[in-house]
């Protein structure tokens, strides 16, 4: 080693930090759609053209190599996803002086291509993973996939890779009570699984109470392992390594926030198009790429290199500095954000009408095609200022979430101006009818479930009555006897085989008049429970799924869609919850529109009853329903 070349000054800052660990980006698409990042259909993506080639990425590694860099982390987007990712592994491999090729992935790919990364030289692997609950992660990620991402990990353990590194970035009300089961994997896996202190990006009003501090971290687990010892690391590491006595594996904690390491930092990033990064929370990028096209020789991309590492600060600004910045990230995927947290977007960065692109009278639900990157941009604002409970892994909580592990959770959420209020936006699903308020309580007699006759209720006054509640007055193909009853009036199943498969749907809502005070506090997120309108939404996905269970006499019926939306009305202080369901079936899903309305109304409640109890449950009705031999039905 005396004899060994001094370390590359262009790659030495005026701190003195040697810069040997380069992070590429090869793609900035992904194969999951997380809620936290994009719609469901995906975000603008930069032009193929101006992405660097795979040549221009190998002569980039070439040359950082060629300065000092021994390490080379491949990263995205989604790195396994593009088409010729083996083959760079294998350039990057030939190249002398490079001592580690690994990469980090959100493991759907992994399976699959393991064996022949390994054969073209990776060396290490890092992989993606915030829970270990299967409908959480279809949840968060509008994917299935679960299970696919387990098998990588296997897969990564059966070829040899050890440790495996397994990376969950924890943020309360989320995933933080996942702790313990995550250390309890590494018990017998050879696994290093590094928890993560939640980051702020691009102005997304991060919130210090939303981040798990890594001593928090270790406390919690320390009170179930007393025993945990802290394990030696390099000086340059960004981890601080634990292990339980006699487990295989061992924990990290990456404490970029609480515990910053910027005075041993050694990374340097590329993004898919080529911009180099001297400091994940720098908003500064130098483009490389147009250097490259240009012509420039090596020595120029050399100086250019060595001028942008002189540039580095000695430390990044701060946690809550950082969160103000206009920063963007290395992916496009970051965490994390629910769709309650579109409503607090809204609320905070109301658009106009001009950024719309709709006048008072055109359409609500067509924004400009011009939008979509501010879009983009909008779902990475604001993530997780509030606290958001999801599905968890404790054993009491098991069972309710193994009837929907194998189910798609769908819901979908979007921002509309309402005029008449003056809380400015609303979260509202997309194409239902407006909710018309009525004060009443109805459930109403087309469902399927055992209901009340209103042929039979008829009285003095019920004609006005019926009007005032909103029902129509004569429904076509309406029966004139209770389906579920026989002859002899004992409650009995309705035998659907004969019926004809069909499309149908049912739009339902629900009321929750919370108080000035409740009301305030879901506004600004603050019930110790957590994020109310996220957790509601998911307890009426959930009920619209289990009806058949809920509802004695109700059919087990596949949904193909279940939407759940929540907004709010300060002029009543009240949540307003409007779901739809959709199958294509013998027998309708009025019930689990109504169920859905009812579990989330049923959640709101119990989230905001520590509050107060002077809490109102009203108006859950059906609101239409299409299809079936009795035909549609549309509220007055």
């Amino acid at each position: 080693m005396e004899h060994a070349a001094p370390f590359s000054a262009f790659l030495t800052d005026r701190f003195g930090r040697q810069h040997n660990y380069l992070r590429i980006s090869l793609t900035e698409k992904c194969n999951l759609r997380c809620q936290y990042c994009m719609p469901e259909e995906g975000v603008h993506l930069t032009p193929k053209s101006e992405l660097l080639t795979t040549h221009e990425i190998i002569t980039l590694a070439r040359l950082f190599v060629k300065e000092g860099v021994d390490k080379i982390r491949l990263t995205g987007g989604e790195p396994l996803i593009r088409p010729d990712v083996v083959d760079i592994v294998a350039q990057l491999y030939k190249i002398e002086g490079i001592k580690t090729i690994a990469v980090t992935t959100n493991g759907i790919n992994l399976a699959r291509l393991l064996p022949r990364l390994k054969e073209a030289g990776l060396d290490a692997i890092n992989i993606s993973l915030d829970t270990l609950v299967p409908a959480k992660f279809e949840f968060i990620v509008r994917r299935k996939g679960f299970h696919k991402v387990m098998e990588g990990i296997h897969k990564a353990i059966e070829l040899g890779y050890n440790p495996v590194k397994v990376n969950c970035v924890v943020m309360r009300g989320l995933n933080e009570d996942e702790l313990l089961d995550f250390v309890d994997l590494t018990k017998n896996l050879p696994l290093d699984v590094r928890f993560i202190e939640y980051m702020p990006f691009d102005g997304n009003k991060w919130n210090f109470k939303k981040m798990v501090s890594y001593k928090e971290m270790l406390d919690t687990i320390k009170q179930r392992w007393p025993e945990l010892e802290k394990l030696p690391c390099e000086a340059s590491s960004t981890a601080k390594a634990y292990k339980v006595p006699d487990f295989q594996g061992q924990v990290s904690f990456i404490t970029s926030m609480s515990e910053h390491f910027c005075g041993t930092c050694s990374r340097l990033r590329i993004t898919a198009d080529g911009n180099l990064k001297v400091c994940l929370f720098g908003n500064s990028e130098v483009s490389l790429r147009d250097h490259l096209r240009v012509g420039s020789s090596e020595d120029e991309l050399v100086e250019i290199i060595g001028a942008a590492v002189g540039r580095k600060k000695k430390q990044h600004a701060g946690m809550f500095n950082i969160s103000q910045m206009k920063n963007r990230p290395m992916i496009l995927i970051e965490k994390a954000l629910s769709p309650s947290l579109l409503l607090r977007v809204a609320l905070q960065n109301p658009p106009s009408s001009k950024q719309w692109g709709h006048s008072r009278h055109s359409h609500w639900l067509t924004p400009r095609v011009s939008l979509l990157k501010q879009m983009e941009k909008a779902f990475k604002k604001n993530v997780f200022t509030g606290q958001l409970a999801l599905p968890a892994s404790h054993p009491e909580q098991q069972q309710l979430v193994a009837g929907i592990q194998q189910a798609q959770l769908r819901g979908s959420c979007i921002v509309r101006r309402n005029l008449s209020s003056s809380l400015n936006m609303k979260c509202l699903r997309t194409e239902t009818p407006s909710i018309k308020h009525t004060g009443q309580i109805v459930v109403d007699s087309h469902s399927r479930g055992p209901a009340r006759n209103q042929s039979e209720e008829k009285g003095p006054g019920s004609e006005a009555n019926t009007r005032h509640s909103g029902f129509c007055a004569s429904v076509p193909g309406a029966s004139d006897h209770l389906t579920h009853t026989d002859q002899e009036g004992r409650a009995a199943m309705v035998d659907v085989g004969g019926k004809l498969d069909s499309k149908r749907t049912a739009v339902a809502t629900a009321v929750v008049r919370l108080g000035q005070k409740a009301f305030g506090m879901v506004v600004q997120n603050q019930l110790k429970k957590g994020d109310v309108l996220a957790v509601a939404q998911i307890a009426g996905i959930q009920g619209a799924k289990l009806t058949s269970q809920l509802i004695p006499l109700c059919h087990n019926i596949p949904l193909n869609l279940v939407e759940v939306s929540l907004s709010l009305d300060e002029s009543r202080y009240a949540v307003v919850i409007q779901t739809r369901c959709c199958t294509q079936g013998k027998t309708g899903v009025e019930m689990e529109a109504l169920t859905a309305a009812s579990l989330a109304a049923l959640t709101v409640y119990d989230m905001c009853k520590a509050v107060t109890h002077d809490i109102v449950i009203e108006e859950v009705k059906l609101l239409s329903k299409t299809g079936g031999q009795r035909g549609d039905f549309q509220r007055a």
